[in-house]
């Protein structure tokens, strides 16, 4: 593996509410490498956006707070950081995508203005040079006329180029890192497909890496390098794409797999896409042992007795299950 850019060690994000603490994510390890792209996988409820919110401290403190672990950005600690050298981050060296692009962008600036924002901010560009840079980030993600379209505002741009918008600022100031939050929520699938490509390319020309959430299993196999799979805030299985999907450990990791839609001439006509019985346990209280035992329908006594920890089983491929 290439030298590490962000590595999160045993990260605990917390929120206190009226009814106790929720363990959102609760012991979560991962790494991204320089210039991959790690995929972060899980159904809703799993933790993934909390974790993803996490790196750049975008939680509500109160009711959230960093009950322990790290978060380190080449060398660095981010959760001891000042919000002032967090400023200095978040955008310049750490961006990030999220879900719903017309929650993302202010109704009432324009396009243009969004996007220079960030250049005036972390580059001290005048009015002018940053809306001429937002010119060029509109005609780098694709948008038509951006000369023009520069000026309008988001209620005037579909949903897909809204998206690109989106990505256009997150990128303007050439982030080493992108978070990409399900970015393509909400998009038909020709739309999926073109910000997933778009996304590609700006990862080649940038030479970042992208760490992308998302619930989607045919998205990981097309664009990551590596899989993290996330149940109940903890990681449950972690492998590089081939290898997970070749031969996946995990009996939460195997129903995402089975849930994928085939076309082969194996299920042709007559598969059913199996699904997963149950919902992912309230984690107000967990349950004390593996968190997927409820589900499973592979789980014993000892599974719902113990935790089982997340161990490497063959090289690069680590899973979280007795079995």
């Amino acid at each position: 593996m290439t030298e590490a850019l962000l590595e999160i060690k045993d990260l605990k994000t917390w929120f206190k509410t009226d009814d106790g603490m929720v363990r959102a994510v609760d012991g979560v390890s991962m790494t991204i490498a320089r210039g991959e792209t790690l995929a972060v996988v899980g159904e809703s409820g799993c933790g993934k956006t909390v974790t993803a919110r996490s790196v750049l401290k975008l939680i509500d403190m109160p009711p959230g707070r960093f009950e322990a672990g790290q978060i380190v950005w080449r060398g660095r600690d981010l959760i001891p950081l000042p919000a002032a050298d967090m400023d200095k981050i978040r955008a310049r060296e750490i961006a990030m995508v999220f879900q719903e692009p017309m929650t993302s962008l202010n109704p009432v600036y324009t396009v243009g203005d969004q996007i220079a924002e960030s250049l005036r901010t972390h580059h001290g560009l005048s009015r002018k040079e940053s809306i001429d840079g937002a010119v060029e980030m509109l005609k780098l993600v694709q948008i038509p006329n951006a000369e023009r379209r520069v000026h309008d505002y988001p209620h005037q741009f579909s949903g897909g180029m809204r998206q690109r918008v989106v990505i256009a600022i997150a990128l303007a100031c050439k982030p080493q890192l992108l978070i990409a939050d399900e970015p393509t929520t909400a998009l038909d699938v020709t739309i999926q497909a073109q910000i997933l490509e778009l996304l590609g390319d700006m990862k080649a020309k940038f030479g970042m890496a992208i760490m992308l959430i998302t619930h989607a299993m045919g998205v990981v196999a097309e664009n990551a390098q590596r899989v993290v799979v996330m149940y109940a805030g903890k990681v449950v299985e972690e492998a590089p794409v081939e290898e997970l999907f070749g031969n996946p450990r995990h009996p939460y990791t195997q129903g995402l797999i089975r849930s994928i839609p085939r076309v082969d001439a194996r299920t042709r006509g007559h598969a059913r896409l199996e699904q997963i019985p149950g919902t992912v346990p309230s984690l107000l209280n967990p349950p004390a042992g593996c968190r997927f035992a409820n589900r499973c329908r592979f789980a014993t006594d000892p599974c719902r007795d113990s935790e089982p920890p997340l161990r490497q089983v063959a090289p690069n491929h680590k899973v979280a299950c007795i079995l």
